[in-house]
């Protein structure tokens, strides 16, 4: 995995996916790309919208906040057939901490957070352009729909 210190674009990571298979970030490029820790109605519905345009999201469950997410890799694959999920999935992961994954490490140091770097809860969102550069972080109480502007401009430049 690479060191966060050495990443210059998001492209530069991988992680493992929600069945354990490696993925190197590199496979989004070219594409925007909107990563967070899982807030699924709104996201399913931006999924579905944005897609064909080249939007793509990228789900990071998390048990950090309040223990919301317990559950196995297995059982998340389950809840989630409930709304319909087709975005990418990926392991449960630490968003915060010494275990935080190095991804998160780099987009916290890329766009820091309002007083403290650290992800406050879960449904943080960073949006990330077609290059791979971070661009914006959104607050976990900001509406998916109101990052739809920004996706827009972002899908709207050419790649």
């Amino acid at each position: 995995m690479v060191n966060y210190l050495l990443a210059r674009k998001v492209h530069d990571f991988s992680a493992v996916d929600i069945n354990g298979q490696e993925v190197p970030l590199d496979r989004y490029r070219g594409n925007v790309v909107l990563i967070v820790n899982v807030n699924y109605e709104q996201l399913v519905e931006l999924d579905k919208r944005y897609r064909e345009r080249g939007l793509r999201i990228l789900g990071f469950p998390c048990n950090q906040f309040a223990g919301q997410e317990p559950k196995s890799n297995e059982e998340i694959k389950e809840f989630i057939t409930k709304y319909g999920v087709e975005f990418d999935m990926f392991d449960k992961v630490d968003v915060n901490g010494a275990n935080a994954h190095p991804l998160f490490v780099y987009l916290k140091k890329k766009l820091p957070g309002f007083l403290l770097d650290a992800v406050k809860w879960n449904f943080t969102k960073f949006l990330v352009d077609r290059q791979g550069n971070p661009v914006k972080r959104y607050g976990p109480k900001e509406d998916p729909f109101t990052l739809i502007p920004d996706i827009e401009g972002l899908l709207d430049e050419s790649v």
